[in-house]
């Protein structure tokens, strides 16, 4: 339920290293069960510059409206259009088909500050 390949943040995130300076990022299984069913997402635009515990998107589900926090800073390189449509991804792929943008790193030691699975599965008490 949480890949040991990614890293997570306080807030819910995940970040995949995609080892060319570039991580993908999208929201954990947790976060995603939490919301429920995802209605709609508010995309980011490309070549936007995320800073690290802020904002950069909305997920909107049948229950609530949370911010999605950035895990790390840097730029949005490619956003998940495909989310506009079908938001459900979230739900159905959280770490797969579900993510929402890949960003450029503006510094690489971030990747530090985040959990490891096994970190992420006692900060929610699983």
């Amino acid at each position: 339920m949480y890949p040991e390949n990614l890293r997570y943040s306080k807030d819910h995130e995940w970040v995949k290293d995609e080892g060319d300076g570039r991580v993908r990022i999208g929201i954990t299984h947790y976060a995603q069960d939490e919301l429920g069913d995802v209605v709609f997402v508010e995309l980011p635009e490309a070549g936007q510059t995320i800073t690290k515990d802020t904002p950069f998107s909305v997920v909107e589900s049948v229950k609530a409206v949370s911010d999605i926090y950035a895990p790390v800073s840097g730029t949005i390189v490619e956003v998940n259009d495909e989310l506009e449509s079908r938001p459900e991804l979230i739900n159905e792929d959280p770490y797969g088909e579900g993510w929402i943008v890949v960003v450029e790193l503006s510094d690489p030691s971030e990747l530090d500050t985040l959990f490891t699975a096994e970190q992420y599965k006692e900060h929610i008490g699983e």
